[in-house]
């Protein structure tokens, strides 16, 4: 969906400190407002007097080279990589790629981007969009002829998508919604009426109004606590979470420890929060395993399924055209996240390259929910009963990103099995079409869509989310594996059996052999190092246990399709490419498919015993009903990365059960 301005409020700018850049303590940190600030003034400094409409519409850690990386973690030098900046820029309606050495304060190359689409959009210049219509006198026309408050009247920017057209212009356009009696506006969309704004220009260069459609009612869509009547749900009693000893985990900067795990975790205003160096205590080698070199979400596509004129480029891709993390939202203490959270702060730069800062973006903390994990109880040693139980006890990264109507929550979760779970929760607000009809019986023809409420339809859409996960198991030479469960018939005489399953085993030898569409056959699909083998002498590995199996319907040659390709399969492997990180591409608002993991992998590049990057897409086909109205309790989709072969034995064996906390609540409930 679309980024609604009105929520930058958290967005607010940091003063400038001395230029004097601030160190920093590891090569993968984000950058700080500091280098920010010096990011800003360099460019700014090499920019001619006429280029008054210089615009950052992003700014991120140039990453520096992954041998460069490894060769610095493994003690080989102690010369930390420089400190280099990415920037993409808009400039006298040009798009430029800017590499910015913070170590020199200089310009490494500044290179015009002449390709198809364009970089992510500001809150600025959405906001700048949306107060264009407010004060247009046909859209104000408008709104009177209807009978509302110019007021009421909330509006935001919608990219558009691409449909064949051989030029384009970066425009987006302009849809409002009505306020008076609640604070859901997206429950009461205004229908029937089109802004488009040239961004470059800054000016409407389209109008229409369309039709006339009832405005929904206000009655009954506010979400707000303060505003519930009775009756009310019983409510449940507090819920605590006690560390009397403190948390188990330990931050140094970005850097992160706890139990047999260790981690980098950064912020990025594209991607949202990026995992990186990690790896396990292995106890009975004594040494530390690599598993996943980095790994995050690399895009984030909506399509929705409504082909009236107002609605059918809505096809947003979250990540590319809005930037994953720059929608990211501060987390509340005990409601995002448990009072034993620790929480980080993430920085990005504004329009104008100021560093902007989203307090507490991420929460860490250690969740108990009463699983187990791992126990037995054995009752056939003579005159003993021996029971052995061990908690579950994991380790949550958490960020909230609010792109408009949806809010996703996002986790990462490691496990002391070895195990990297990663869970996406979707909730917040439907995105809502105003409509005549007040009953089901009265619909003759496609809505595209629920009828939810008097005058409310809940359109059809999807979510896909693709995971870039470059897994360096036990080292960055590993090959994909998929194993088929097939069923086998008996021959002969020798059992009474009928059949049983055996597993046959493939390994990818190139990019086509890897894809992966699930659903079919059962599968193990695995990431193994070939030349490293367990005593037993199987290669060890991680494998992917998947989560949903949704996967686009959409036809190939539909043009939300060819940009969002990767949304057809659920794994694709490529050899890794350090320019190769955005699935939809880097520049997405308008783009046509020519740069994306569909297109890489038409190559068709080798992928056996090489560096190679997994993807794995998360989908959901949602088709909305009642219960998602006016607010949508939180639906999850996750996926694990679990340890195959990589131990010689259950890694969490040697994990002593914790000493119980006496507590008042404990008690045994007579029967």
């Amino acid at each position: 969906m679309a980024m609604l301005v009105i929520i930058i409020f958290f967005s607010f700018f940091i003063c400038p400190p001395q230029l004097s850049l601030l160190a920093s303590a590891h090569p993968l940190d984000p950058l700080s407002p500091a280098e920010l600030w010096r990011v800003r003034a360099i460019v700014k400094e090499s920019v001619p007097s006429h280029g008054k409409n210089l615009t950052f519409q992003y700014v991120g850690l140039q990453e520096p080279d992954k041998p460069v990386i490894l060769s610095w973690l493994s003690g080989h030098t102690t010369k930390s990589p420089p400190r280099q900046a990415f920037v993409v820029a808009r400039l006298n309606r040009k798009t430029h790629e800017i590499i910015v050495d913070l170590s020199t304060n200089s310009i490494v190359s500044d290179q015009i981007y002449r390709g198809h689409g364009f970089p992510i959009l500001t809150f600025e210049e959405q906001d700048a969009a949306s107060d264009l219509a407010l004060a247009y006198p046909p859209f104000l026309d408008s709104i009177n002829e209807r009978g509302l408050k110019v007021k009421e009247v909330v509006c935001e920017s919608f990219t558009i998508g691409w449909y064949g057209e051989k030029k384009s212009k970066r425009v987006v356009r302009v849809m409002c919604y009505y306020l008076d009696g609640t604070v859901n506006l997206y429950m009461r969309p205004i229908e029937g009426i089109t802004v488009t704004v040239d961004l470059d220009a800054m000016k409407i260069v389209g109008f229409r109004d369309r039709m006339k459609i009832p405005v929904p009612d206000a009655e009954g869509t506010d979400y707000r606590a303060s505003e519930q009547k009775p009756p009310l749900a019983p409510s449940l009693k507090n819920i605590r979470v006690i560390q009397p000893d403190g948390p188990s985990f330990s931050l140094d900067g970005n850097s992160i420890r706890w139990a047999n795990w260790k981690f980098h975790l950064g912020f990025d205003m594209r991607a949202g929060p990026i995992i990186s160096l990690a790896s396990i205590y292995d106890v009975d080698k004594d040494e530390d395993r690599r598993v996943l070199y980095r790994g995050y979400v690399s895009e984030l596509f909506v399509p929705y399924m409504d082909l009236t004129e107002e609605w059918y480029y809505r096809t947003f891709f979250d990540a590319g055209e809005f930037g994953f993390g720059l929608c990211a939202v501060p987390l509340e203490p005990t409601k995002d996240c448990p009072e034993n959270a620790v929480f980080m702060d993430g920085y990005f730069a504004a329009q104008n390259g100021s560093p902007g800062k989203i307090p507490n973006v991420f929460c860490i903390f250690e969740r108990y929910a009463g699983d187990v994990l791992w126990r037995h109880t054995e009752e056939m040693v003579p005159g003993q009963v021996i029971r052995e139980v061990r908690p579950e006890v994991s380790l949550v990264v958490r960020m909230v990103s609010t792109v408009g109507n949806y809010d996703y929550i996002v986790d990462w979760e490691f496990r002391q099995s070895g195990t990297i779970k990663a869970t996406v929760g979707l909730t917040g607000l439907l995105e809502i079409r105003g409509s005549s009809y007040t009953h089901s019986s009265q619909i003759q023809e496609e809505v595209y869509g629920t009828l939810l409420a008097p005058n409310t339809i809940g359109s059809y859409h999807d979510h896909f989310l693709i995971y870039h996960l470059d897994l360096d198991v036990d080292g960055d030479a590993n090959s994909f594996i998929k194993s088929t469960l097939q069923t086998t018939r008996v021959r002969g005489a020798g059992s009474p059996r009928k059949s049983y399953w055996t597993v046959q085993s493939e390994t990818a030898k190139t990019e086509s052999d890897a894809k992966v569409r699930l659903g079919s056959k059962p599968a193990e699909l695995l990431v193994v190092n070939p030349n490293k083998k367990t005593k037993m002498g199987n290669p060890v590995g991680y494998r992917l246990i998947p989560g949903l199996s949704a996967t686009s319907i959409l036809s190939d040659d539909d043009y939300a399709q060819i940009r969002g390709a990767f949304s057809k399969y659920h794994v694709w492997v490529t050899p890794w490419n350090k320019s190769e990180k955005w699935a939809s591409g880097l520049y997405v608002d308008q783009s046509r498919g020519d740069d994306t993991l569909a297109a890489w992998t038409r190559r068709d590049k080798g992928i056996e015993n090489r560096d190679i990057v997994l993807w794995y897409t998360l989908g959901f086909h949602h088709v909305p009903y009642q219960e998602d109205f006016p607010i949508m309790p939180t639906i999850t989709g996750s996926f694990e990365l679990r340890p195959t072969n990589f131990f010689e034995r259950n890694p969490v064996l040697k994990a002593m059960p914790s000493v119980a906390v006496n507590s008042s609540n404990c008690r045994v409930v007579p029967h």
